[in-house]
């Protein structure tokens, strides 16, 4: 029993390292609520909207596809404008990061 109690707590400074996967420019403790850009092109207005996103519980499991073709694709979108994220988390326990992208 005592060597299954060293072990956890040996790996618990890994685990917890493991519970912030979603991706952002700053790393808060308690909540991550965050839009930014990626990249932006000269170009017409955009009219149509695309969204993908990828989603992580624990840091231990991830599913999803938030890349910028799979958000393309979601909008029926063929000359992109823009792309964005979104990115939250909450406790380290589960966190989404999505792929936003605009144009025509």
């Amino acid at each position: 029993m005592k060597k299954r109690g060293f072990v956890f707590a040996a790996l618990l400074p890994l685990l917890l390292a493991a519970c912030q996967p979603v991706v952002s420019p700053l790393m808060g403790g308690l909540y991550i609520d965050l839009k930014g850009p990626i990249t932006a092109t000269e170009g017409a207005s955009a009219t149509k909207q695309g969204r993908a996103c990828a989603q992580n519980i624990l840091g231990l499991v991830a599913t999803g596809d938030a890349s910028i073709d799979a958000a393309a694709r979601a909008g029926g979108i063929k000359q992109i404008v823009s792309v964005d994220f979104e990115s939250n988390h909450i406790l380290g326990i589960i966190g989404t990061f999505c792929t936003i992208v605009k144009g025509n």
